[in-house]
């Protein structure tokens, strides 16, 4: 079994419209580093809108309507997603990009 975070969900995959994303960079790894791994493999997402919680790397490789694309189709596809801009992602985004080490003792920021 695998945690994909969200990188990869069950049909379909994280957004790569901010915080630094890359419709390239999530491609090649989900190619490179999930889809790689035996089909028969369960693969847990982070979340997912419709109540499923696991999936298999064969199913996302035959059915993931993104992932399933050549290279330019993906990059295509996530350039024109139009999604609303996250709610709260001015206020999410800093914390994440520093991911909780202002907290550390002996940090130097």
């Amino acid at each position: 079994m695998a945690f994909t975070g969200d990188a990869l969900l069950i049909r379909g995959c994280g957004r790569t419209d901010f915080q630094l994303g890359s419709s390239n960079t999530l491609y090649l790894s989900v190619h490179s580093k999930i889809f790689t791994l035996p089909d028969d493999c369960l693969l847990y997402p982070a979340h997912d809108y419709t109540g499923q919680t696991v999936t298999t790397v064969e199913e996302e490789k035959r059915l993931n309507p993104r992932l399933s694309k050549s290279l330019k189709e993906f990059v295509e596809i996530m350039s024109n997603l139009n999604l609303p801009y996250p709610k709260q992602i001015d206020h999410a985004l800093p914390a994440n990009l520093v991911c909780g080490l202002q907290d550390m003792p002996g940090n130097q920021h």
